[in-house]
């Protein structure tokens, strides 16, 4: 079964690297297509004009554009993570020569935004408890990577 909808990110020249660079982060991911410009195309022979890819079952096609469009954080991808280790390795990765912001997010080094964000965080800052939520709230406002354990206190009073 295809999907109906399916995420196209436009680069200036760096698609097919920035496909590889993504399916080096998550696992199982993978480059599926590579269409190629050939004698007499807008771009050099044998440049990619689109790369599609796989991450965690949705595909993606990442096209040579040139430089007219470039990302912002208006549109982003959150990362469900069940652990810190999880947190801590998309983290890294995804940062590397990329830049951290607040709250979970961080842009790679493509300029595309992320949000990594722990499974838990939902139940934290909307918990039963409205005061230990605004704790929890509070504590995440200040972090740039999210830490599941001061989260965690924070929402305990602890």
């Amino acid at each position: 079964m295809t999907e109906k909808i399916t995420t196209c990110l436009w680069f200036d020249t760096q698609a097919e690297e920035a496909a590889e660079f993504y399916v080096s982060v998550f696992d199982g991911a993978k480059v599926l297509n590579v269409a190629r410009y050939g004698e007499g195309g807008p771009g050099p022979v044998g440049q990619a004009i689109t790369v599609q890819f796989e991450i965690e079952g949705r595909t993606f096609t990442a096209l040579n554009g040139g430089p007219a469009f470039t990302f912002t954080e208006a549109v982003s991808f959150v990362i469900d993570c069940a652990s810190q280790e999880e947190v801590d390795r998309y983290w890294s990765a995804l940062t590397y020569g990329g830049s951290e912001s607040q709250c979970g997010w961080l842009k790679d080094r493509y300029g595309v935004s992320w949000q990594v964000v722990p499974s838990v965080l939902g139940q934290l800052i909307g918990g039963p408890d409205p005061e230990g939520a605004q704790r929890a709230m509070q504590a995440m406002l200040g972090m740039q990577k999210l830490d599941i354990a001061a989260l965690q206190q924070a929402y305990d009073g602890s």
